[in-house]
């Protein structure tokens, strides 16, 4: 075997990733490089990650593998770009419908070092820095705003961590979706602390956000679950949802602590008692999928119709739902969404580039931006949250960047 094999596959498993369902198989075109990328690329994903990218240029295809391990000077590299070129070139049937519109942003960059890890979730900590997830990587990371310093922290093996969330004192909390445990990082210590899962059928921790009591409730999308883990304990109660395949997604605590979770794979919103654990749905439109949710002041629902490209709204009280199109239409399957002072935000995850769509309830008008990702359009954002001072913490899980969206461009910050 060739000595540089191993590490293109590496590279070629994590070109585009995407979001989206089951497709159809693909066959590459014939050409020189063909057995090449179809023999590494297929090691770990299908070939529609390639076909549902927007293609790229040669150099373009270097910067995008150079996001995820150094290829430099390889001869592989050069055959390799000089197929996906020619075959894959730049193209603009992924591109966003962008709206234009009053509202003003700016974006904040930071790309970590370590190559290849899906860089994902970043959220604000109690200290103002900011963590994230490196799933690939197996890893949690610590960026200092001020400095730009970062600081990974190597996880258990196999943790490939999902997600992360503080706690009020700081600590990191991770799903271990890899490992079928949850876990917490002391970042004054570096010590790790797991929690396993009691069913071996929980195999997948998701997505986890604390209640007002420090608990942490968390989604198990493939074993059909949802959790709650009891810090003060470490007691983890498990509940299965009764639809089957409602793939728990999303997590949100909503005011009166009641727990909101998006269903990936049916027509349908949860809503789980935070004492019983009790499950109720609310149905949604026929075909939909939700990958995320968010809550507003006033205790609406707000989701993303990920499969019907749509934004929508359940009102928990009457479960009445109204939808809207979103601005790229019925394939741009929007992904995350957030909710702040008002205003709703959330991706277009299917397009090339990202788009970040902000929609105002006031008025029903979207405008909508590119995310940024260096020269390529190969990100996707998966997870967004606030800030403290109402600003948006975005990734590109691609192309190994963190993101601060300043929603309001001039205006002071708060310090940390």
């Amino acid at each position: 075997m060739n000595k540089f094999f191993p590490t293109i596959v590496a590279a070629l498993c994590l070109v585009a990733p995407t979001a989206y369902g089951a497709q159809a198989p693909v066959q590459l075109p014939d050409g020189e490089g063909k057995v090449l990328v179809q023999g590494t690329c297929t090691v770990c994903h299908d070939l529609t990650q390639l076909t549902r990218s927007s293609g790229y240029t040669r150099e373009e295809w270097k910067e995008l593998i150079g996001t995820m391990i150094n290829l430099s000077g390889t001869p592989q590299l050069d055959s390799i770009t000089k197929y996906l070129e020619t075959h894959f070139p730049p193209s603009a049937k992924f591109a966003p419908t962008l709206v234009s519109g009053p509202a003003s942003i700016t974006f904040r960059e930071w790309k970590v070092e370590q190559l290849g890890q899906r860089t994902r979730d970043p959220v604000e900590a109690p200290d103002g820095s900011i963590w994230y997830g490196g799933q690939y990587g197996n890893l949690v990371g610590r960026l200092d705003r001020k400095t730009g310093e970062i600081v990974e922290y190597t996880l258990p093996d196999k943790a490939l961590p999902h997600t992360v969330t503080p706690d009020r004192d700081g600590n990191i909390w991770y799903t271990g979706n890899g490992n079928g445990t949850m876990g917490m990082l002391n970042p004054k210590t570096g010590m790790i602390t797991e929690y396993k899962m009691p069913d071996p059928n929980a195999k997948d921790p998701h997505t986890a956000e604390f209640d007002s009591k420090g608990n942490l409730w968390f989604s198990l999308q493939v074993a059909n679950m949802i959790g709650r883990l009891v810090p003060s304990t470490g007691e983890i109660k498990l509940v299965t949802v009764a639809r089957k395949n409602a793939r728990p997604y999303g997590v949100k605590i909503a005011a009166d602590g009641s727990i909101w979770v998006s269903c990936n794979g049916s027509n349908c919103l949860l809503k789980v008692d935070p004492e019983t654990m009790a499950v109720r749905e609310y149905n949604l439109p026929e075909k939909s999928t939700v990958r995320r949710l968010d809550i507003a002041a006033d205790g609406m629902i707000w989701y993303v119709n990920s499969s019907l490209g749509r934004l929508g709204r359940l009102d928990p009280k009457n479960g009445q739902y109204k939808e809207w199109d979103s601005p790229s239409g019925p394939s741009s399957h929007p992904y995350a969404i957030a909710v702040v002072d008002g205003i709703v935000w959330y991706n277009e995850s299917a397009r090339r580039p990202d788009a970040l769509v902000r929609f105002d309830p006031a008025t029903e008008k979207f405008q909508s931006w590119p995310i940024p990702s260096g020269n390529i359009y190969a990100g996707m954002l998966r997870h967004m949250r606030p800030t403290r001072d109402g600003n948006l913490l975005i990734h590109q899980t691609s192309t190994n960047r963190i993101y601060e969206v300043n929603l309001k461009p001039g205006a002071k910050r708060v310090a940390n």
